[in-house]
This record gives structure tokens, sequence and C-alpha cells, in this order.
């Protein structure tokens, strides 16, 4: 597995080795002690896979309290992945990273707890398969508003309308969430 460091503190890049021959392919996408040792001593909890159709912009969600760490990765179709750091001691509150995550690339996103998650997918349909450090809870479940002016996430939108659900369409601003509102 290569890692590769992004422009904020603790997020990180995972490319695994796939190995190819006339078969097909194979590749280790996660092995406990070299996570452990190389990126973070977390202890992954839950497991989630989630499919979306094209123009499908999901997030940025967060728990607060009892944050999560996520391991995102894709394993149909092409998603822009999205993560805002939220730590409040960090040099980097209120930056984003954004990458093209997919089944062809099979590169995985860490975000280690204290940052917002969001995706918007490229491709006709993307199924995303991520671990958590936590446990799902709804009643500390909060958005940041996808389009937050002062963030100014590029996402790849190409002049379409993403598509969102209603809790996501009332996304909190930056500010807002920053402020604890």
């Amino acid at each position: 597995m290569n890692i590769t460091d992004t422009p904020i503190a603790g997020l990180k890049l995972l490319s695994p080795r796939v190995h190819e021959d006339e078969r097909g392919s194979f590749c280790e996408t996660f092995r406990d002690s070299w996570f452990r040792q190389q990126i973070a001593d977390v202890t992954f909890v839950q497991e989630n896979h989630s499919r979306s159709i094209k123009g499908c912009l999901r997030g940025l969600h967060f728990q607060s309290p009892r944050s999560q760490g996520k391991l995102i990765g894709v394993v149909v179709g092409e998603i822009f992945d999205v993560a805002v750091d939220l730590r409040q001691d960090s040099p980097s509150l209120g930056q984003w990273f954004g990458t093209y995550l997919s089944a062809n690339n099979r590169q995985q996103m860490w975000l280690p707890a204290g940052f917002a998650h969001g995706f918007y997918v490229t491709s006709n349909a993307a199924e995303i398969i991520y671990k958590c450090t936590d446990y799902y809870a709804p009643e500390f479940e909060k958005i940041l508003a996808w389009d937050d002016a002062s963030l100014a996430i590029n996402w790849p939108l190409e002049g379409q309308v993403p598509i969102l659900s209603s809790k996501d369409n009332m996304g909190l601003s930056f500010d807002a969430i920053t402020k604890g509102v």
C-alpha cells in the first residue's frame, strides 16, 4: 500500500498494490496491523455500503460529539470525494481537500476524526464502502452546507444542479458550525 499525504495534516490517500494477469486482478484493501502502524492506531467498528446515482451529492456529514474517523473506497464507478477539516485546534481548520476515487484507481481516503465528509457521483452510478471508528449516532449527526461560500469547494458539477436529500439541502454554514450552533 502506498501512502500519499495531502495538504491537510492527517488526511491521507492510500493506493494498493494491484496484481493483474489475464484472469483479472487482486489487491489488498485493508490490513489492520499495517493500518495501525502506518496510518492511525484506531479500531473500526462499523462498515457501510452506499450506492448513489450520477449527479447525487451526499454531505457534508459529520458527528459531534462522537466524531468518526473514516476510510473511504469506491468499488463501482467514480466519485469526487471531499473532506473538510473541522478540528478546532488545527491550523487547517476550514480547509478542504477533494480527489477522485474510483473502482479503476482503487484509491482510498483516510479521514481522521474531526472532518466533515461528502462526495459527488461523476459516473452513472457509484458504490462506496467505508469503515468508521465510531458507530453512526443520528442524534449527533450534523451537516455542513455543501455549497458554503466561505469554503468555496470546487465541486465538478459541470453546470448541473446536484441531487440532494432534504437534510443535505439544509446544511449549516461553516460559521454556524464553528460557533457551535
